[in-house]
């Protein structure tokens, strides 16, 4: 396998994770009432789309470098990666490009269908977006295996499909509350910490690669 899969790999999805640390920092800063509107949104949306193509390259990645006998797991969970990135995409874009500059210039109004507020439209879109990464790092478990370091990253993958249901509620409870918001607080360190240590796997078995080439 080319070693330049290896080292994308590790770059896009420390780049994923850094995306990712500065969303949580934003969020909790919202939380705080640090942060208000517009700037509270911008970062949060902002932040949240920088995540989007370095993870799915980063999911990529480990298709490419997966053993073909596990190339079905490594596979689907690419394509759940695809599916969260297209609706979270498609959420992100509309807030930051529309939804936001229509609102600074009064007329809400003409665009209440595209604004993300619980049950809404958009919210759904970034519910399925985020349940469909749950999935991929679900799927993805397989490929990974029980000893050495990818054991580890094997446990934040699960550990992060096991925040999953947790994150269906918040978005799909019939009361929605800033109470009820902390619940998906473990995903805050199962998201962020899969990306990271996948990258750290790639890292590594890039350094293999080239000492078994010398």
């Amino acid at each position: 396998m080319d070693g330049k899969v290896y080292k994308a790999g590790f770059w896009f999805g420390i780049f994923a994770f850094g995306s990712n640390a500065a969303f949580v920092v934003a969020q909790t800063l919202q939380l705080l009432g640090i942060l208000s509107y517009p700037y509270d949104e911008i970062f949060i949306y902002g932040f949240s789309l920088c995540i989007v193509v370095p993870f799915l390259l980063e999911m990529l990645a480990l298709h490419y470098v997966t053993p073909v006998e596990k190339k079905y797991w490594s596979h689907a969970a690419l394509i759940f990666t695809i599916i969260y990135s297209v609706f979270v995409a498609a959420n992100y874009v509309v807030q930051l490009a529309t939804v936001i500059p229509m609102t600074l210039k009064g007329a809400s109004d003409q665009i209440s269908l595209l604004i993300q507020t619980p049950h809404s439209l958009f919210w759904d879109f970034d519910a399925i977006g985020y349940i469909c990464m749950g999935l991929a790092t679900l799927l993805a478990v397989p490929v990974f295996e029980k000893k050495g370091f990818q054991k580890w990253v094997r446990i934040s993958f699960l550990a992060n499909a096991l925040v999953t249901p947790l994150i269906a509620f918040v978005y799909f409870y019939p009361q929605f509350s800033e109470k009820l918001l902390l619940l998906g607080i473990p995903w805050t360190i199962t998201a962020p910490m899969a990306m990271l240590l996948l990258a750290i796997m790639f890292k590594k078995n890039m350094r293999k690669k080239i000492m078994g080439n010398d």
